[in-house]
């Protein structure tokens, strides 16, 4: 993010310049026009005076603007938003604004969401002599030097002759690296527009051809040459648009495919090649030992976090892996760089490679929260509900035309036992693990997908932080169902840190009476079998405003995930 010629310079040097016209742009009308090149239709935020020069010229453009509660929220709602879109947008005021939105920012830059973020600042005029005005923290380029940290790139927009240039490199990156960026604005700049313009020259980005034909070589024989192998397919997947790809080549090689807690939905988890999500010895027992006894494991997109791996739990031999990333590829000990990973995946492909054909087991089809007798859910009206229960139940309402989004917490590990039916329809700040994601994130993926039906599963705790989303829900008339999990705290830490603790409580509150409260949609309170069976009907056939679904839970009632998690991390904790 380096300086540039400030605004007085260039006034002085361009004294008569003129209003923005049919054929010329001014620095806003360039952004807008970029944003929407890039198939962004909104752009969420909370607007503030540095900024309103901008948000006046958004309003005025195609682009809706999606004015929310918090800038945190914009974030994630923005973040799921470009899960679902390719990229999302959020735009902000200078540092109050800009500094609020860090977290879910952090969040994206971390689980590769390409969200971009438009923030207002001061004057290049109002700069003279370093005056304190108002929102500003140490210097003027304190909220760009902390966007630095989390963004892959990011520009000031205080050179009208190079902003274009600058507006088209940031936005690539973006797209390219599938992370967040940061774009500072100016507000006497918005309107500026540049007499000259220097076009962006995009570097070169392509797989050097004698590394890929190796790689493809080396890993196509050792997947010939192997009896057990699997894929472990992971979030690139999903962000590269990776999936035909992926599948020819399992398909046509006759390869199983398990995946990550991040790329939970990377293929429909009906397909018959697929096993279920690898968590080493935090998952299912029989998916761990499916693919831990693979002689050849692909991982590919596959980022191994701690939660990915089981708290480090998972058996992989490096000698046995085909490692590829966006970022490096590794097979076995030997590394290829300037590797491009659909390249890879694609010439893996065209080679053909014959492996021995590995029967998968049939109990690894059936999911966990599934009837024991392997029937359909049976409904045991006055039953108390629990959580698993509850999801096997959710698990008969889903479909293809469902996105789930799960906040953290035992929503997110409950939920990973519900079978998806397409791609990119399962939702989570899987690695970051931000509680309070999943309203806002419900947020983003009814403006990206309005036809769908959105599921919010989240604890109390996390909707206390940011349930008031549902406000911007309501003004919206969108109409997602948000399940509360009410066990009247942190349920994660109860397990995690067994005792007495206070700090694990909150203050209960009537969930179900906020659509009331927010003047939209239903509320439905929950305690039994019976009384959710009737919930789910109803919220799944009323499209009018939000279905906010209070279920109340025994404390201590925890998915059989969350158990496991507990038994390896809670020894740390």
């Amino acid at each position: 993010m380096a300086r540039h010629a400030s605004r007085a310079e260039y006034d002085r040097q361009t004294p008569n310049a003129s209003p923005p016209s049919a054929d010329r742009k001014s620095i806003g009308e360039y952004l807008i026009h970029r944003l929407r090149d890039y198939g962004v239709r909104d752009v969420f935020g909370i607007p503030g005076d540095y900024v309103l020069s901008f948000y006046g010229m958004l309003e005025q453009s195609p682009i809706r603007v999606i004015g929310c509660t918090r800038e945190d929220c914009a974030g994630f709602a923005a973040d799921a938003y470009a899960r679902l879109n390719g990229m999302g947008a959020v735009c902000v005021t200078y540092c109050v604004g800009g500094l609020s939105v860090c977290n879910s920012v952090a969040g994206a830059y971390a689980e590769k969401s390409p969200v971009v973020v438009i923030a207002g600042a001061p004057g290049l005029g109002e700069r003279v002599n370093n005056p304190l005005l108002h929102h500003k923290v140490r210097d003027f380029r304190t909220q760009a030097e902390v966007f630095e940290k989390i963004c892959v790139a990011g520009t000031e927009l205080t050179d009208p002759q190079t902003a274009f240039r600058d507006i088209d490199r940031v936005l690539d990156a973006a797209a390219r690296f599938k992370r967040p960026v940061f774009i500072e604005l100016p507000r006497d700049m918005v309107n500026v527009v540049p007499l000259t313009t220097r076009a962006y020259q995009r570097p070169p980005c392509q797989s050097d051809a004698s590394a890929l034909r190796e790689a493809a070589d080396e890993a196509a024989r050792l997947i010939s040459n192997s009896r057990q192998p699997v894929i472990v397919a992971g979030v690139e997947v999903h962000r590269f648009g990776l999936q035909d790809q992926l599948l020819s080549l399992a398909e046509q090689a006759g390869i199983p495919i398990a995946a990550t807690i991040l790329g939970k939905s990377v293929i429909r988890e009906t397909h018959p090649l697929y096993l279920g999500l690898y968590e080493g010895a935090m998952g299912r027992e029989a998916v761990t030992q499916f693919v831990e006894a693979s002689d050849c494991l692909l991982l590919l997109g596959t980022f191994m976090t701690d939660l990915n791996l089981g708290i480090y739990t998972a058996n992989l031999d490096p000698a046995k892996c085909i490692y590829a990333t966006s970022e490096q590829l590794r097979i076995h000990h030997h590394h290829y760089h300037d590797v491009q990973l659909g390249d890879f995946i694609e010439e893996l492909a065209a080679r053909n490679p014959v492996p021995r054909q590995r029967t998968i087991p049939a109990d690894l089809h059936a999911c966990e929260t599934s009837d024991p007798s392997g029937g359909p859910f049976v409904v045991e009206a006055e039953r108390p509900i629990t959580i698993t229960r509850l999801m096997a139940r959710l698990n008969e309402q889903i479909d293809d035309a469902t996105i789930v989004i799960a906040d953290t917490g035992d929503a997110l590990f409950a939920a990973t036992e519900l079978t998806t039916h397409d791609r990119t329809d399962f939702i989570s700040a899987a690695y970051y693990t931000s509680m309070g994601f999943a309203v806002p994130a419900a947020l983003g993926a009814q403006a990206a997908r309005p036809a769908d039906r959105v599921v919010a599963i989240c604890g109390d705790g996390a909707f206390q932080m940011t349930g008031m989303e549902l406000s911007t829900i309501v003004r919206h008339g969108f109409a997602p169902v948000v399940i509360v999990l009410d066990n009247r705290g942190y349920g994660t830490e109860r397990i995690l840190h067994p005792g007495d603790w206070q700090y694990n409580e909150i203050q209960p509150w009537q969930y179900a009476r906020l659509p009331e409260v927010l003047g939209g949609g239903t509320g439905y309170e929950v305690r039994t079998e019976g009384e959710l069976d009737a919930a789910f009907q109803a919220a799944w056939n009323d499209r009018r405003g939000p279905s906010l679904i209070q279920v109340h839970l025994a404390i201590g009632d925890t998915s059989r995930a969350l158990q496991r998690l507990a038994e390896r991390l809670g020894q740390r904790v």
